[in-house]
């Protein structure tokens, strides 16, 4: 029996899909027009599937429905965005932007479920506030404030949940930001994982910018603010499931005054800004190839990626491109404001070793193609599954 692929009020199997091949070149063949290469057949099939309405396929809900790939995004389209559909929301960007009265504001929230809750480099609490920060600053606001709920499970040490809270509120001080309201619960032994945390924070936009994923355009450039990998690998190591040892720490960091920078140096000729977070660079490429209908292109030589992350990824069979960072984003500009922008990223201590990783072309749309070190070309797609559970 032939795989069904299915949209909401459809039933197209692979045969199905086979026959609309063969049909479509017997009509290019009566029309006298050259039939595809191999490469056009593979592009062609690839633009069917994703105009395709989103559909979960599953009865229940998946690691994978949380790693930021394909199912991820499936989910919030076809349940999220289906039922709460409206303006504000269907960018599906890290925060909305909206006008109350004369102030342009970002509101954005995020959850929390990593696991360890303490790791090289930081824990749950710092990664909580610096998430909404940096969401908050790639919509191009100064953040203002956040809210904090906790949800503990019952027999949580209060030593550890003190740790936390201190640790969230250095990271508070250091982005410039206050958490002013807040919510506790409490579930009975087992029904938890220790602590869970939410926040949201509202931002301040002080320029007239509008930084979106549907902005890019042919020509823009692609940087990344530093080394890429980072978090997610660290996680991985400290959950001391593998004998993988490497002198590796989580780059959570509040992106807020990189971003400042950028945003002064190079104004309007920035298109977009995104922290990279689950399904790392390549998750965040896709979303801009797809949002703006561009193909983007990338240099594998040139992102940047620490030896000890590499050769973490290299013997778990993981492409660093997919791997999460909390202190990295990805930037895009203006082709004519490269150098400057790269510049003001670079005066950064956080953007010291800022990149020029691509560009940005009008074919094949909604693609991402990456240059291998080898000399090939081949499509970085979203993921399916979920390497790198809990990792934020």
């Amino acid at each position: 029996m032939s795989a069904e692929r299915t949209g909401p009020g459809t039933s197209v199997t692979a045969g199905q899909e086979r026959r609309a091949d063969w049909a479509e070149a017997a009509v290019r063949e009566h029309a006298g027009r050259p039939a595809p290469t191999g490469e056009e057949q593979v592009l062609e099939r690839i633009e069917r599937a994703r105009a395709r309405p989103a559909r979960v396929k599953e009865k229940h809900i998946t690691l994978a429905h949380g790693s930021g790939g394909k199912a991820t995004q499936t989910l919030v389209e076809a349940v999220f965005l289906e039922a709460f559909r409206n303006p504000l929301l269907e960018p599906l960007e890290d925060g909305a932007v909206f006008t109350a009265g004369q102030a342009r504001l970002a509101f954005s929230t995020d959850s929390f479920v990593v696991s360890p809750l303490f790791f090289p480099g930081g824990n749950i609490g710092d990664l909580a506030v610096n998430g909404t920060v940096n969401d908050l600053a790639v919509c191009g606001a100064r953040p203002l404030h956040l809210s904090a709920g906790f949800i503990l499970e019952e027999g949580f040490p209060v030593a550890d949940l003190r740790s936390i809270a201190a640790t969230m509120a250095e990271a508070a001080q250091a982005a410039g930001v206050r958490i002013v309201t807040g919510d506790t619960k409490v579930v009975q032994r087992g029904k938890g994982d220790g602590c869970y945390i939410t926040t949201a924070g509202v931002g301040l936009l002080e320029r007239p910018v509008t930084l979106g994923a549907g902005t890019v355009r042919p020509g823009d450039v692609v940087l990344v603010s530093g080394p890429v990998g980072e978090h997610g690998m660290t996680i991985m190591l400290a959950r001391g499931e593998l004998d993988i040892e490497a002198d590796l720490v989580s780059d959570t960091a509040p992106l807020n005054g990189l971003v400042d920078g950028l945003l002064d140096a190079c104004g309007a000729q920035v298109r977009c800004l995104r922290d990279a977070t689950r399904g790392g660079v390549a998750t965040i490429l896709n979303e801009v190839a797809r949002a703006s209908a561009v193909a983007v292109v990338a240099d594998e030589d040139a992102v940047p990626v620490r030896p000890a992350v590499r050769g973490a990824c290299e013997l778990l069979g993981i492409d660093p491109l997919y791997v999460a960072c909390e202190g990295r984003m990805i930037a895009i500009v203006d082709g004519s404001a490269a150098d400057a922008a790269l510049a003001a990223l670079r005066a950064h201590p956080l953007g010291a070793e800022a990149a020029i990783i691509g560009q940005v072309r009008d074919d094949p749309q909604g693609l991402v193609l990456l240059r291998t070190g080898f000399g090939g070309t081949r499509i970085v797609d979203l993921l399916v599954g979920d390497p790198l559970p809990r990792i934020c």
